[in-house]
């Protein structure tokens, strides 16, 4: 390698493996560095599945969604590889729910998305595999998507490669600043830019510039379950859905394998990123396991789980944007939800880093309430 590139990418999941292909693929020189192994299991780009749908709870991320869909349709050309597989999506409202249905649709209706509202005895003619409580709403969103997780982060490595990006494993950080980082061997590079992807890692690096990050670290959990009848829960017979309550749950129909994922949303512990373990929680379990066999009999007993890590900020929105007083340090956050928009978040990250655009937006400012007051109380549910 040489000493100087024309910009460092810190982290390789899925934002950082997306950067470093839109990079890249503009004709910079990109080194690309990954603490672990490229694939690893310690972050949040692993396994098989992510949602990818437009309800949201807010008018700017549905349309940020409808870039998301567009930015996934490219990454699928340049790779020649399906990439989306549209099942449709089903948010679930019970009465008086956490999280509210109004946002829900007014966002979608602004933005211009079409939408249904379903009650439970629409909902059990369409998929009878629900079994829902009376009063339940069902929002049905007929672009509702799987994208594969391990193997789309993947398919933005194989890419970034191909256009002349270096990708370095087992390569920790030690300080970054806007125009140089430098590896815990004490190897450095000078760059023209830095692209900060290190998901919980990123405060560690950041405090040392003065910049205090109130990040939560938690430890979830995904669970496989085996249906007696795995053609009931095929993409062509089961929607992807959301239950849209505290506790939330999310799920999908058999993908890849005959299971049916599900998982918790934000119900794991809070961790220390470099002194966590993977083993299973059977608390976690017994809550999931309970709620499956209310919500969805039929889904079978579970097959085997696995830990999925969650890098949360106050307000559950994302990062991205310039260090304050380091233009050309650019950081991205995903927040938990953030892998369905992971080609739309390279883009973007790219167009800052390289001058392309001055910003991406003030919601996802490092300057904003969330991030600077520390009176701001946390809320995860969106």
């Amino acid at each position: 390698m040489p000493e100087h590139v024309d910009y460092v990418v810190v982290g390789l999941g899925a934002l950082g493996s997306a950067t470093t292909h839109q990079l890249a693929r503009r004709g910079f020189s990109v080194l690309g560095l990954e603490r672990f192994e490229l694939g690893h299991r310690r972050g949040a780009s692993h396994d098989t599945s992510r949602i990818l749908r437009h309800s949201y709870h807010t008018p700017e991320y549905v349309r940020l969604t409808q870039e998301a869909y567009d930015d996934w349709a490219r990454l699928a050309s340049w790779s020649g590889r399906d990439l989306v597989t549209v099942v449709g999506g089903l948010d679930l409202f019970p009465p008086d729910p956490a999280i509210p249905l109004v946002d829900y649709t007014a966002s979608l209706t602004e933005a211009g998305v079409d939408f249904e509202l379903l009650d439970v005895d629409a909902i059990g003619e369409r998929w009878p595999q629900f079994a829902l409580p009376t009063g339940t709403l069902g929002l049905y969103q007929d672009r509702g998507a799987v994208v594969p997780a391990g193997p789309g982060t993947a398919a933005m490595q194989a890419l970034a490669r191909q256009h002349g990006a270096v990708l370095r494993e087992h390569a920790a950080v030690a300080s970054v600043t806007g125009t140089s980082v430098t590896l815990a061997d004490g190897t450095t590079w000078s760059c023209g830019g830095v692209v900060l992807c290190a998901d919980a890692w990123t405060d560690r690096l950041l405090a040392p510039l003065g910049v205090d990050l109130p990040l939560t670290v938690t430890l979830e959990q995904a669970t496989y379950f085996a249906p007696e009848s795995p053609a009931d829960f095929a993409p062509e017979r089961m929607p992807l859905w959301i239950w849209m309550d505290e506790p939330s749950f999310y799920g999908f129909p058999c993908y890849g394998e005959p299971t049916v994922k599900a998982a918790q949303d934000c119900g794991g512990p809070t961790v220390d990123p470099d002194a966590r373990d993977s083993e299973p929680d059977p608390g976690m379990l017994d809550l999931l396991v309970g709620h499956m066999s209310r919500m969805l009999p039929g889904s079978g007993s579970p097959l085997r789980s696995l830990r999925c890590q969650y890098t949360l900020t106050p307000d559950r929105d994302f990062v991205m944007d310039r260090v304050p007083g380091h233009p050309t340090l650019v950081v991205g956050l995903g927040a938990g939800h953030g892998f369905k928009f992971a080609p739309t978040f390279g883009r973007l990250l790219a167009d800052v880093v390289t001058g392309a655009r001055d910003s991406v937006s003030p919601t996802f400012a490092l300057d904003r309430p969330a991030l600077t007051d520390p009176s701001y109380a946390a809320h995860w549910l969106v």
